[in-house]
């Protein structure tokens, strides 16, 4: 039995309702991860449990740096490493048995891979090869600079390290040369030739290829360096070329000797869409934004007060609906996962996802801009907050407030991406307030940021303010009631396996201008789980809320599903009044569902109801009435083909805006100008509006 690892692991078991120590096997050509209750026992051919690697799919998560999952045959197996250097010789090494074997699987199917494909790998091949010769050039320049020994021998251990990389991938390229010329003979006898023939049910390479393959099948063995693991037996990840442990035949599924030891297949797959042939998402699709930029700026105000010359407010102007509303949930997802899993193959674990783009007809049918509009889903609860005559009371309603902002975003459950804004891209829209007695107050607002709501409203301005990173600044205010909130969030995307994680970077400020109180407060991450089936969207992290004036203070706690157990969407939140470590009131529940509250007191109380609040939904004007710059306008023609089911025609729309806006920048970088922001400016290291509320009725004051 050829092994290219074996070494401990702790394996989740609900047996013992907790991680076991086991001794773990992977079998490179039979494509089998064994595991046993000890070495000795490995020896001897116990085998307690194995899991088959053809057509598996490996999983991390971001929150824990050493355990990961194999999903196959309908189970998801949970593994811990010792740290995070293990788990990636683990994840590299099984990585590459699960490319072969899916692969093999694939050839049994009567795929033959066209010359093409052969030439894109040798062009990727050559590229890899071109990096690393480069990079051995550094080396032995920073090794003739370097005087202390300890940092020379490092470095002649990288570049030592390198030089083996280097040769297997020179391997790997005649390799696939000789498989590309097999591939041009096939084609012209129309006879099927295949690079892999199967030994007693085990597959092996042809003798023709014997050392070529052996030189670059085994990663571990080549791009370790000698002697970069412990060198206690008992802890270490080996490679041994052969082990002498009594052969296993392949079974046909996945086992555990325990029939209780813990999987949660239910949480990835379904009876009706378990797919029959996974490859790797180590490589996956998705997150965030493409390369491209806007329009030229206008004087902003008089261009939206040009628009709007008739000067009227009547309803016929504005829309209400959302561009969801007629969403069929799930349904693209499953038709389109051919794809899914086309560009699943294409990225790594941990990859930054700016670069990757998501296919067309997973998206959202509105803008990122818009979708920020749906932290004012409850505009009432936001202004309720200046209503309030106690610091302690204000406090408990930013809270509120905040709580209550992120379950409109999702409208349904399967998670869709809204499109990447693009450079100067611009979002107005506004919500209109029950009618107060005071007449003034359904006077309009000509020098806010929608000079076409009333001073009774919240009114809403989003702008992409920047590319790189990809940056979104928004701001809101209610003029009656002497309230603003300004905020600049970036995204970072990554990949985690069976995630995709979106990291947002920022703050937010709701300032309570009667007060002269400004509350500080960061936002969760967000994560795209179960990508490989139907996709749902959880928030994770912890968020804080500080008034420095005032001196109350609040932590939120946005937790992710654990995989042994527990519900989804939970939080938890604490807070504080000024100088005391022991909250005054502590709040749990589900960010989307029901949030109830705990006083020092004893007295319990429902928070807050997400299934019971009536969603007001925002005014924008309409499509003939806005800017060309605007992200309804923008967009039109993706979103009306969306709507239409015309995924191509949707995609060359895309794709001619994206392309207009790369010829603005590359028109701007030849005429070396910087592009100028819209609505909003950099100051320190957030984005504030430039007219904010607190300004202008400074500047009436004075």
């Amino acid at each position: 039995m050829a092994s290219i690892m074996e070494g401990p692991l702790s394996k989740w078991t609900n047996v013992m309702k907790g991680w076991q120590y086991r001794w773990f096997v992977l079998d490179y050509n039979a494509g089998l991860l064994s595991y046993y209750t000890s070495k000795d026992k490995m020896m001897r051919g116990s085998r307690r449990g194995c899991v088959r690697l053809r057509g598996a799919v490996i999983g991390i998560d971001d929150e824990d740096d050493s355990t990961f999952t194999i999903t196959v045959d309908q189970k998801t197996f949970h593994f811990q490493a010792r740290d995070a250097d293990e788990r990636e010789k683990w994840i590299h090494a099984l990585e590459g048995t699960i490319l072969r074997h899916t692969l093999q699987q694939e050839a049994e199917t009567g795929f033959v891979p066209s010359v093409q494909d052969f030439d894109k790998k040798l062009a990727e091949a050559d590229a890899y090869l071109q990096i690393l010769i480069d990079q051995l050039k550094l080396f032995d320049e920073k090794i003739k600079d370097c005087k202390e020994d300890e940092s020379r021998r490092k470095i002649e251990n990288l570049k030592d390290t390198t030089c083996s990389m280097v040769e297997s991938i020179k391997h790997c390229i005649v390799l696939l040369q000789i498989a590309k010329d097999q591939s041009k003979e096939q084609q012209h006898t129309n006879g099927l030739i295949s690079t892999i023939n199967p030994v007693d049910g085990v597959f092996q390479p042809t003798p023709l290829n014997t050392s070529v393959v052996s030189a670059s099948a085994m990663p571990t063995q080549t791009t370790l360096p000698t002697g970069s693991g412990p060198s206690a037996p008992s802890s270490s990840v080996t490679s041994p070329s052969h082990m002498n442990v009594p052969p296993h035949t392949v079974p046909d599924f996945s086992y555990s000797s325990s029939e209780d030891e813990f999987y949660d297949a239910d949480e990835f797959y379904h009876s009706s869409t378990s797919p029959k042939h996974c490859i790797d998402p180590n490589r996956t699709a998705a997150v965030n934004s493409e390369d491209s930029t806007a329009l030229k700026r206008p004087d902003t105000n008089e261009s939206i007060n040009s628009s709007m010359s008739n000067g009227t407010t009547d309803a016929d102007q504005f829309d209400s609906h959302d561009e969801r509303d007629d969403d069929a949930e799930g349904e693209s997802v499953e038709e389109h996962k051919s794809v899914i899993m086309h560009l699943l193959s294409q990225v790594r674990l941990g990859m930054d996802l700016t670069k990757v783009v998501l296919p067309t007809f997973i998206l959202e049918r509105r803008s990122l801009l818009e979708m920020y509009a749906d932290f004012f889903a409850h505009p009432d609860l936001f202004v309720s907050i200046a209503d309030q005559q106690d610091p302690r009371d204000r406090m408990v309603h930013v809270v509120k407030w905040y709580l209550s902002a992120f379950h409109a975003g999702r409208k349904g459950s399967v998670a869709k991406k809204p499109y990447n804004p693009i450079l100067g891209e611009v979002f107005f829209c506004h919500w209109d307030l029950p009618e107060t007695e005071d007449p003034a107050a359904s006077e309009s607002v000509s020098d806010g940021p929608v000079p076409w709501s009333s001073k009774n409203s919240v009114s809403f301005v989003a702008e992409q303010v920047s590319h790189h990173p990809p940056i979104s600044a928004f701001y809101a205010e209610c003029f009656s009631k002497k309230i603003q909130f300004n905020a600049h969030i970036w995204t970072k995307s990554k990949f985690l396996g069976m995630s995709i994680g979106v990291h947002n970077i920022g703050q937010g400020c709701v300032s309570c201008l009667e007060y002269d109180e400004h509350y500080i407060l960061t936002f969760p991450n967000g994560y795209g789980r179960s990508i490989l089936t139907v996709p749902w969207v959880e928030l994770g992290g912890e968020c804080n809320i500080s008034c420095s004036k005032s001196g109350y203070s609040a932590n939120i706690v946005f937790h992710t599903k654990p995989f042994y157990g527990g519900k989804k969407h939970r939080i938890t939140a604490e807070i504080f009044a000024p100088n005391d470590k022991k909250s005054f009131c502590s709040i749990e529940g589900e960010w989307n569902g029901v949030m109830y509250s705990k006083l020092a007191t004893g007295e319990n109380t429902v928070f807050i109801d997400t299934k019971k609040m009536g969603i007001i939904k925002k005014k924008v004007r309409k499509l003939e009435d806005q800017l060309e710059y605007e992200s309804r306008s923008l967009w039109k023609d993706v979103t009306v083909n969306l709507k239409l089911t015309d995924i191509d025609a949707a995609t060359e729309a895309k794709h001619r805006l994206e392309e207009k806006q790369r010829a603005e920048a590359r028109e701007r970088k030849e005429k070396e100008m910087q592009w100028e922001t819209r609505l909003f400016h950099e100051d320190g290291e957030c984005w504030v509006y430039d007219k904010p509320l607190l300004k202008r009725l400074a500047s009436q004051r004075h």
